[in-house]
């Protein structure tokens, strides 16, 4: 696979950054993958890392196999999907089309923009950086620098995305921005599309690759009429640290759910399989399990009914604490799908206006949770539910899906809309699954195991003075006894 070198422009940082790069050049070596998504729609060549970030600092000297390339008409114009923009409404399970969420602040929408920048005389560059026109997203301001040299690499365009004005910003300033920079080809099919999550900070403010294309190979398509022409997508995410937060612009969404749809796949199967593990020791620990049940049995029907219900905001302050801060998955499809799955069980209903529902019905598991006014309830007996979810596997994956169906020569419209309800439906799937062992397993662990727990060690302690009890009346039962036979003795 074509190397391609990642970095940010800053000065050198040291070994630490060496190490660092290195051990994400292995690990994405590990996890790479390529994925076609048939020909019209993009072609990528992925090695991203759970986390989606594939860039690292421009100083670094580590390499990574992180280059997206793509093929196809649809990445001349970045826009992946334009049947479905003009006029193919996708059947998105979630309503992910709009930003009507009712919240304060920017809409995802609002934080996306493109910028195209035609390098005009290329072959007579001489300067080795060169900056394009500032832009503005997300209310920050943006520009592109490439090097037509290579930024310490030789006979390669490096190019990179920067933020304007750096040097004043305050310390402490932070954007996390996901994006995508093309370099155009005549042929679209040469053409090569490079995606990368980033969080643009004082000290790292910009991000981009060494390695983006041989400069050998320029004269072949890149450069048209000695102008070179990028094109840029720039999605700033406004993180909330008390909620699941919407990430992305829709369109931009649909361009990179077949991109990183495995990646997503692959943290909620390490969640679940994490949850499930645990709840299975409970079960399959008999004689721990038999105290459960006879605790649970044995308390009040109020009692039950108010331990198995949870505060809306305690859980999604807790998932987002849960992936974005504790396991630094910084995922925007996974955050966005979460957001989703959330708002329709916060909303109480499977379906939009002219939208289909969550999932078909004849397909819809039994829930495991539903919403009432503020709190989070769990629909069904603790006991099963643990049960269920112990054994529950993730749902399986359509035979038909995007994955399994790049090679069966279908193309246009009509696989584009296929391939987007596919991967939606499967984000939904697991999404959905996600949200409800994560509420049951919140409320399980912070509220019904902890009353467990404190019954098991007040039952401990009533057993034990219990024990003491009757030690110290078979004591006291020993020194009458002794008392009597002296007192025998004695009137004899």
């Amino acid at each position: 696979m074509y190397g391609v070198l990642l970095c940010c422009r800053r000065a050198k940082c040291g070994l630490r950054c060496i190490i660092d790069c290195s051990m994400r050049w292995l690990y994405s070596c590990l996890v790479s993958k390529f994925m076609s998504v048939g020909e019209g729609i993009l072609k990528w060549e992925i090695a991203g890392t759970v986390s989606e970030e594939t860039g690292v600092g421009r100083s670094m000297e580590g390499f990574s196999s992180g280059q997206h390339c793509q093929s196809g008409k649809a990445l001349a114009e970045l826009q992946s999907f334009e049947q479905v923009e003009s006029g193919t409404p996708s059947a998105s399970p979630l309503d992910w089309e709009t930003d009507d969420d009712n919240e304060e602040g920017p809409k995802p929408s609002e934080l996306y923009g493109k910028y195209t920048w035609r390098v005009e005389k290329f072959s007579e560059l001489k300067k080795r950086d060169l900056s394009s026109n500032q832009f503005e997203v997300g209310g920050h301001k943006w520009y592109i620098l490439i090097d037509p040299q290579g930024c310490d690499v030789c006979h390669h365009l490096s190019l990179f995305l920067c933020v304007a004005n750096h040097e004043k910003l305050l310390p402490g300033w932070s954007h996390l921005a996901q994006f995508t920079i093309a370099v155009v080809n005549k042929d679209p099919k040469k053409s090569k599309c490079f995606d990368t999550l980033h969080r643009f900070q004082k000290n790292e403010h910009d991000w981009g690759w060494k390695k983006i294309v041989d400069l050998t190979k320029m004269p072949d398509g890149f450069i048209d009429a000695d102008t070179l022409t990028i094109k840029a997508q720039v999605q700033v995410i406004r993180e909330r640290a008390e909620r699941p937060f919407r990430c992305l612009d829709c369109q931009y969404r649909r361009e990179l759910v077949p991109v990183y749809l495995t990646n997503v796949e692959r943290n909620y199967q390490r969640f679940l399989e994490e949850k499930r593990s645990k709840l299975g020791k409970l079960i399959y620990d008999k004689a721990r399990w038999s105290s459960f049940r006879t605790f649970w049995l044995g308390i009040g029907q109020n009692a039950r009914h108010q331990m198995s219900r949870e505060k809306i905001d305690v859980i999604l302050k807790a998932v987002v604490k849960h992936f974005f801060i504790d396991k630094e998955i910084t995922s925007t499809l996974l955050m966005d799908s979460l957001y989703s799955v959330l708002k329709a069980l916060k909303d109480d209903t499977m379906c939009k206006k002219g939208r289909l529902k969550l999932l078909e019905a004849e397909e819809m598991p039994a829930p495991m949770v539903r919403v009432d006014k503020d709190m989070f309830v769990l629909v069904d007996d603790v006991l099963l539910l643990l049960e269920r979810a112990a054994m529950d596997l993730l749902p399986p994956k359509d035979e038909k899906g995007p994955q399994n169906c790049t090679k069966d020569g279908n193309s246009g419209g009509d696989f584009n809309k296929d391939s987007i309800q596919c991967d939606e439906r499967r984000l939904t799937e697991l999404g959905h699954r996600t949200v409800e062992i994560f509420v049951l397993a919140h409320i399980f662990s912070n509220k019904i195991e902890v009353a467990y727990q404190e019954a098991v060690a007040l039952k401990e302690q009533e057993e034990l003075i219990r024990e003491e009890e009757e030690s110290w009346l078979a004591e006291g039962e020993q020194k009458a006894k002794r008392g009597a036979a002296k007192k025998e003795k004695k009137s004899e």
